[in-house]
């Protein structure tokens, strides 16, 4: 794997550390990087290695409480709450528990970014449509979350997570409960997508998946903290002489 360079800076992390309310430590500690626009990353690191926590900040769920993040060229912590949303719009996200809608059919699933946003009823049907086509349910348009298996439910929150063509594409461990069949079949989607132009983040504790997209680029978090693939720091703190 290895760094594409001379493309424009999408992300940045500059030394962020997160610690929530009444932790007894760091979640996640001093984390550098950048991410270039139309690049494909995998995040790594065992269960509880501060995965979810650091997409969270990717997303704008969560602040963090040291460091600098800058989005699209901005300091996102600087940014006004009146402009939070149009951000968040920039930026799709398949969470782990998919997150949809039980009583709405999966077309409206789909449109619901659109409807929020308040495109034109009469301009969302062909979207959704080739949504439903590109992951495969263009049959299933009419049936409830509920009556969908695992890797559909998948796909449905994939296909609501790019109708909005985002610049950033964040999935947290979107093959964690399907086949390998399926996730083979969800990371061509992503593939496909990212050929497209977008940036995407796939969040992964399955080393297997890490070899299957050519030129991704991996980071792995231990700890709270970003490795390199030498299994060393890959921002050491400063030490001071004693």
């Amino acid at each position: 794997m290895r760094w594409v360079a001379a493309m424009a800076n999408i992300v940045q992390f500059e030394d962020v550390g997160l610690r929530y309310p009444n932790s007894e430590g760091d979640t996640l500690s001093d984390v550098q990087f950048t991410l270039v626009s139309g690049g494909f990353y995998f995040l790594t690191g065992a269960s509880g290695a501060g995965k979810t926590s650091l997409l969270k900040l990717l997303y704008l769920a969560q602040r963090p409480t040291s460091g600098t993040i800058r989005l699209f060229g901005e300091d996102a912590g600087a940014l006004p709450r009146v402009r939070l949303p149009g951000f968040r719009r920039r930026i799709g996200v398949v969470f782990q528990d998919f997150r949809l809608i039980p009583h709405l059919s999966v077309y409206d699933n789909i449109a619901l970014p659109l409807r929020v946003t308040g495109v034109p009823e009469s301009d969302i049907d062909t979207p959704v449509r080739e949504m439903l086509d590109w992951v495969g349910l263009s049959q299933r348009g009419d049936a409830t979350p509920p009556t969908l298996s695992g890797g559909e439910q998948q796909r449905v929150a994939i296909a609501r997570a790019v109708i909005g063509n985002p610049d950033i594409l964040v999935a947290d461990e979107p093959t964690g409960n399907v086949d390998p069949d399926m996730a083979a079949r969800l990371l061509h989607l992503f593939e496909s997508l990212n050929r497209l132009g977008t940036t995407v983040v796939v969040a992964t504790h399955d080393f297997h998946l890490l070899g299957r997209i050519q030129n991704a680029h991996m980071m792995r978090l231990e700890a709270g903290r970003l490795m390199d693939p030498t299994g060393a720091l890959r921002n050491p703190p400063t030490r001071t002489p004693a």
